[in-house]
């Protein structure tokens, strides 16, 4: 153990350091799902993108409150593990101890948020797009 170990008593694992890639991979699998039903076909349709396939993307509706619900689940865990939990020691040269591992975690996470409180709230917006 080097001496930041000794006094932290904390030595990241490779369960610690995935522990929050899953997190924010499980939130970006569940925005996706819950925007899958609306956004993505707002989305498509503005970039100039149709067909017949896009009005089969709404039969997911009745699925959103599911996925926005476990995807807000794995992004406020996620949130915890980045931003409020106590940071553990990387061994010097992994992938955790580069700053880019915690920028792409960020990233994905808030990403994940921004999905789901669209698709949340595609009600109120998406009429300024018609």
């Amino acid at each position: 153990m080097g001496i930041a170990e000794k006094q932290t008593g904390q030595v990241n694992t490779s369960a610690d350091r995935s522990s929050k890639g899953w997190l924010a991979a499980g939130g970006l699998l569940g925005a996706g799902l819950a925007s899958a039903c609306c956004v993505g076909p707002l989305v498509l349709l503005t970039l100039g993108i149709s067909g017949a396939w896009i009005g089969n993307l709404t039969a997911l509706e009745p699925y959103k409150p599911v996925f926005a619900l476990i995807a807000l689940g794995f992004i406020g865990a996620g949130f915890w593990h980045v931003y409020f939990r106590k940071p553990v020691i990387c061994k010097p040269g992994s992938y955790c101890a580069r700053p880019s591992s915690s920028r792409i975690t960020k990233t994905a996470l808030w990403v994940s948020l921004v999905l789901v409180v669209a698709a949340l709230t595609i009600a109120w917006w998406a009429p300024f797009f018609y």
